[in-house]
Parts: C-alpha cells; structure tokens; sequence
C-alpha cells in the first residue's frame, strides 16, 4: 500500500512591521499668507461698511418719496402699500423654502415681522407730524443706546456721545415747538429700531441668504393690511398710489433691509449701531433733494460730527 506523501505548503515570508511614520505637527502661515488673510478680512468689513451705507441712502431717500406720497393713502396707508410690495418682490426673489426650520427659527421671523411692522408705522406717523429731519434725529436715540449698551470698548462711549452731539446738533432748529405725540411716536420707533437691529442679526445667522428677510416682511405684510385698509380705503387701488407705493418699497424696505441683513454677518451690532448715525445726515440730504428743505451751518457740521464718529466707530470696532 502506497503512502502519499504531503508537501507543506510554501508560505510567504512574514514582513517586519513598519515602524509608524511620525505626523508633522501644523505648518505655521507664513506672513505673505496671514497678510492675504488680514486682506480678505478687512475686505469683508469695507465691503459690510459700504453695504450700510447704500442702504442708508435708500432708507432715507424712500422716506421722502414717502412723504411727498401720504396726502394720497395717509402714513399708515403707505406702510401697509410699503410692506406687502417689498413681501410680493422678496418671495419672489428669495423663493424662501417654508420646511426644516425649527420653533426658535419661527420665533425669531414672527419677532422680526412685528418690530417691522410696529417701527414703521410708529415712524410714519411721526413724519406725518413732525420734520422729517427732527424724527430721524429722536429715531436715532434707540440704536445710540443700543451701542453703548452693547459695545465693550471704552472708545465706542466716546464715537457714541460724538454722534449724540451731532444728532442733536442736527435737529436744534426742528426740535422747537415739536408735537409731542410726534416726538414721542419717534422715539418708540427708535426703541423698535434697536429691536430691529438685533432680530435682524439674528435671522441673518439662522436663515440663508435673504431667506429670512422675505419671511418676516411676510409677517410684516399681513398684520399691516388691517391697519391700511381701515385708514387709506380704496385709495390703495389708485394705479399712482400703487406706483408711488411700489417706489417707497424698493427704496425703503427691500434695498435697505437686504443690505443691512447681509452686512450684520460680518459687523457687530454695537459698530452697526453707532453706524446708524449716519441716517440724519442723509435724511437731511434727502430733505434738502427731494423735499427742497435747505441746509444751514448747524447741519453741516452735524454731517461732519456724524460722519466722523462713523468712521471711528468702525475703525474701533475692526481693531478690537
């Protein structure tokens, strides 16, 4: 009987374990790339200064077209025609989704459409009552208190009472002889223009793009309608009045209130604020090209003090 004979197998010769390769530790940026970085950083906050400015400038500019508008449709009439075109023109350029937002998220837009609709109809009123320019100036103190409440910097006391000086500079001739209703609907819209500030910071951290913005004009939108329909009536179907409207709406809301939304992702509300200083050098500017109200010394230098304190509010703020 034959036996088989097995041959052990051939197996490939075990190879040493290598020995672990040791991971660099991070690279240092050299300084042509950290200057690069500090560029786009301080390319972001001019770009962010430039965006506030434009919107400013629309602001005001639509508060006078606005203005020239109420005889027409009354202060509130113009806000409800304001507030549903400048809703229609961003849902239909935003085309903001509606599902996976969150309650907080909800929240904040209804927040946000309330101090909309409550700041402008409050700020209306006031213009149809009192100088255009001594309502912007009372306006101003919500967002002034606001810098200086939120502003941990010691110089930002300083730009904020530069700019008091200059507020009030400006509105020394329109503050004799105010309406005190007036005066008063002015500054309640001044603390609604704080709460704006902050919401405003808020939706454009928890919604994309301008997303947010169309949403809570929404909300602004329809709570306004009561309000307009019961003062302006069949006047907001005037063809003139809707146009008018219509332009009071992309200078006053839409422009604005996009431009203000995208430059709060990159400055703080505190320098966003005292920023806001700029809004009775351009409603005056505004006043003296569309209304004809002239200018004096006294609002001159007022531009020039608030100008000034702008700018050292943003420099403060991108130092610190």
């Amino acid at each position: 009987m034959n036996e088989s004979r097995h041959e052990p197998s051939s197996l490939p010769p075990i190879s040493p374990v290598p020995e672990p390769v040791p991971v660099p530790g991070p690279v240092p940026a050299s300084p042509e790339v950290r200057a690069a970085e500090q560029d786009a950083a301080a390319g972001g906050r001019l770009m962010s200064v430039a965006l506030v400015i434009g919107g400013i400038i629309s602001l005001q500019f639509g508060a006078s077209v606005a203005v020239l508008l109420f005889p027409r449709a009354g202060a509130l009439g113009v806000v409800t025609l304001r507030l549903v075109v400048a809703a229609l023109v961003l849902m239909i350029v935003c085309r903001p989704r509606m599902r996976g937002y969150t309650r907080g998220d909800w929240a904040t837009i209804l927040a946000f459409g309330v101090a909309l609709v409550a700041m402008n109809s409050l700020f209306y009123e006031a213009i149809d009552r009192i100088p255009l320019g001594a309502a912007v100036t009372l306006e101003f103190m919500g967002p002034l208190i606001l810098s200086v409440v939120t502003s941990r910097r010691a110089l930002s006391l300083l730009w904020a009472a530069l700019a008091l000086g200059g507020v009030a500079l400006l509105g020394r001739e329109g503050f004799d002889g105010l309406d005190p209703l007036g005066a008063g609907l002015a500054l309640s819209a001044g603390a609604l223009w704080a709460a704006y500030i902050l919401l405003s910071s808020r939706t454009g951290r928890r919604f994309p793009q301008a997303d947010g913005l169309a949403l809570a004009m929404s909300v602004a939108a329809v709570l306004s309608l009561p309000l307009g329909l019961s003062t302006a009536g069949t006047a907001l179907l005037d063809p003139a009045t809707i146009g008018l409207g219509a332009a009071v709406a992309l200078l006053s809301s839409v422009t604005p209130y996009t431009l203000e939304l995208l430059a709060l992702r990159k400055l703080p509300a505190s320098g966003f604020a005292v920023m806001m200083s700029l809004e009775p050098a351009a409603g005056a500017l505004a006043g003296f090209l569309v209304l004809h109200q002239s200018l004096g010394w006294a609002e001159v230098v007022a531009i020039g003090l608030v100008v000034l304190a702008s700018v050292g509010a943003v420099r403060s703020t991108s130092r610190g």
